[in-house]
């Protein structure tokens, strides 16, 4: 074992975990304690692990041999079932850090806190238990932040475990600082799986604390159970800000698991446009081009240049299919747009002189799909053309919206794939 018999949990997150022979097993996500009524202090009993294929698993602390010099060194010996909490234990990154406490010391006044670090330390051989907690005190008639990310003041100690109040319970004061200060570099994908990891109500209290685009991007990844969890969690013109933030056709698909009474007391909330668009993605069946479109593809008149187009596709907001493509449309050009006139290919505009129209490199071919057509049809035209989005039309021939072939792809996957994202599978 190493020669440190202190490790602080907030540090050992993201540390690489190692067998004897040197092969990394993983990365560590968190540490799990336990509270009992038999022990003094809560023991520290195990770390879980992200293995290949971003599993979480359960590593025993029995089984590790050395924490030092930036790793985790392992028996090598690892369960690969995935790591499934149990209620007498308790995850120090996901549900101590930032909490808010109470600090008692000798002989003085007691003091508000936050949590921002957990130190277990090795008091037998294979025993490790939580003996310090690093603090922050509440600066005096300042209350803690509970769902906005704030800047961090207040001096800092280190105490007892003993001293602390408040490090068990069911509905936490906590907020959420530390557990989200490095998610600006995160993929919305990878940020709601690790939210779809926290207990119900931290994942509620972390999900509050994210910028309103930054929400919106990580709902769209969430299965509806947690979407609708989270949306029915917000402040109703929260809520509203959110969904309009979110591509129209995801809101519609988030809202549609809703009764008519609430779909209608959301879109209530909303901006008329915004709501607009989500009201008419409703009317459509969920398994057709109308219920699968977004009403915000890149649009434009054919009188624009060639370079106006190119930075239409290049804003970052736009997803890689939908700048795939510009469509071409008489005004007005927000759906339902003037008459469809075709569409221009990214590889095209890239050929062509920047101060050239659109209008004289404009693709004809492309039938655009009925919003009634069904899913069969659109695979179909995806394949047949080798495209990443189809145009969706009205039968005058005004541009509705488009399908994407992620849109395809969320729809004819099995329910659960989100979940299940990163099981392998063997024929």
């Amino acid at each position: 074992m190493s020669q440190s018999t202190r490790v602080f949990v907030a540090r050992m997150a993201g540390l690489a975990v190692f067998d004897p022979l040197g092969d990394q097993v993983g990365v560590v996500r968190d540490v799990i304690v336990t509270f009992t009524s038999t022990r003094r202090r809560p023991l520290a009993v195990g770390l879980v692990v992200e293995v290949a294929g971003r599993r979480r698993v359960f590593v025993p602390l029995t089984r590790v041999t050395s924490i030092d010099a930036g790793q985790v060194i392992t028996t090598g010996l690892v369960n690969m079932r995935r790591f499934e909490q149990r209620p007498t234990e308790v995850r120090v990154v996901a549900e101590l850090l930032d909490r808010s406490v109470t600090v008692q010391e000798i002989d003085e006044e007691a003091y508000s806190a936050t949590v921002e670090d957990v130190a277990i330390e090795r008091v037998r051989t294979r025993e490790w238990s939580v003996e310090k907690i690093f603090v922050r005190k509440t600066p005096p008639g300042e209350k803690a932040s509970r769902f906005r990310i704030t800047r961090r003041r207040g001096e800092t100690a280190l105490v007892d475990v003993d001293r602390v109040i408040g490090l068990r319970g069911h509905e936490p004061d906590q907020r959420a600082d530390l557990l989200l200060d490095d998610v600006d570099h995160m993929k919305a994908a990878d940020l709601a799986e690790m939210i779809r990891d926290l207990p119900p109500h931290r994942r509620i209290h972390v999900s509050r604390a994210l910028t309103d685009e930054k929400l919106a991007d990580v709902l769209e990844e969430l299965p509806e159970e947690e979407q609708i969890q989270i949306l029915a969690s917000l402040e109703g013109e929260r809520a509203a800000d959110v969904l309009e933030e979110m591509q129209p056709d995801d809101a519609a698909d988030l809202l549609s698991e809703l009764t008519p009474e609430a779909q209608e007391r959301y879109l209530r909330m909303m901006e008329p446009d915004e709501a607009e668009d989500i009201r008419r993605l409703l009317t459509y069946d969920e398994d057709t081009a109308g219920g699968l479109m977004t009403t915000e593809p890149v649009i434009l008149p054919p009188e624009a240049t060639i370079a106006e187009a190119l930075a239409s596709v290049r804003r970052t907001e736009i997803s890689p299919a939908l700048a795939a493509m510009v469509y071409v449309c008489r005004a007005p050009t927000e759906t339902p747009t003037g008459k469809f006139l075709g569409i221009v290919h990214i590889q095209r505009l890239l050929r062509e002189p920047p101060h050239e129209s659109v209008g004289s490199v404009v693709d004809k071919d492309v039938e655009p799909l009925a919003p009634t057509d069904p899913v069969g049809t659109i695979t179909r035209e995806l394949a047949t053309y080798n495209l990443v989005s189809l145009p969706v039309a009205d039968e005058d021939g005004h541009l509705l919206g488009a399908v994407t072939v992620d849109d395809v792809l969320d729809h004819l996957l099995p329910e659960d794939w989100r979940e299940n994202r990163h099981e392998v599978t063997h024929g």
